[in-house]
């Protein structure tokens, strides 16, 4: 690591503080992934309920500690719920956090997240940066939910995408969190690049909703950024430790055996990250 401006105890303390207070998180997601996400969010030592019906919603978000909401596999009924969510988590001063699945290839997911940002200020906004370019209208290249080779992270390119995400955070209020084979997270002033994952992440169907409820959990402490850290971190870690593995299948159920197993050392050993 270089240039270590945050302090690593900070990530650990979010993660104890998470297993201790068991916190409740509202998990608005895509029926594709909801038995995962709802697994990770108990790997941490958190809690999840996985409600969306509308009748009902804004009183489980109310009694939870974050909210997650994801665009993946969108239905009017999904929307509706999460823009109640959101208000309410933004009312009672609940962090939240937003996946923007999908807004690069979906008029229908764009106009959505730009409804929500604006009545329901998130505390994070996370996306591929196809999906943030087109957030910012910028042009974009996606392959349907995916990232294109053209919006990869390249040196010649981080700088003025580092400029783009800064502005967006500057103009929402939100943290934004762009991920990839280089993650970038900034909240308008401080910005980190974190470089753990691997190529088996993107191998298996909703590591990306899994990363967004897993942030849900940490940001239930309040701290925005480290917990925004401390999930991408962690997750890209637990790949990495997962990797040398017969499959796809084997590697899904280790995964979710690292992000619970994981030491503080380790995590502090395989750490790689720099303020930008």
């Amino acid at each position: 690591m270089t240039n270590q401006a945050f302090n690593i105890a900070d990530l650990l303390e979010i993660r104890h503080k998470v297993k201790a207070e068991k916190p409740l998180i509202h998990c608005i997601t895509n029926h594709i992934s909801i038995n995962d996400c709802a697994n990770v969010v108990l790997a941490v030592g958190a809690k999840p309920i996985m409600a969306e019906h509308p009748a009902e919603v804004s009183g489980i978000t109310a009694s939870s500690k974050a909210l997650a909401v994801n665009l993946g596999n969108i239905n009017d009924t999904r929307m509706q719920s999460m823009l109640i969510s959101g208000k309410t988590a933004f009312k009672k001063s609940i962090p939240s956090i937003i996946d923007i699945v999908g807004v690069a290839c979906s008029p229908l997911r764009l106009d959505f997240t730009k409804n929500f940002i604006s009545e329901c200020h998130p505390s994070v906004i996370k996306g591929n940066l196809s999906e943030l370019k087109a957030l910012c209208g910028m042009e974009s290249s996606a392959k349907g939910i995916d990232v294109d080779e053209k919006d990869a992270v390249t040196n010649d390119n981080i700088a003025p995408n580092i400029a783009m995400l800064k502005s967006l955070s500057a103009k929402t209020g939100s943290v934004v969190a762009a991920t990839g084979a280089v993650d970038i997270i900034t909240d308008g002033t401080d910005t980190y690049l974190i470089k753990n994952g691997c190529e088996m992440l993107s191998m298996i169907t909703g590591t990306g909703c899994m990363l967004n409820v897993l942030a849900a959990a940490f940001l239930s402490s309040k701290n925005i950024m480290g917990g925004t850290i401390l999930a991408i971190a962690l997750m890209g870690i637990c790949g990495e430790l997962s990797q040398n593995t017969k499959g796809p299948a084997t590697f899904r159920t280790t995964l979710l055996d690292s992000i619970f197993s994981i030491s503080d050392n380790k995590l502090k050993e395989k750490i790689r990250y720099t303020l930008k």
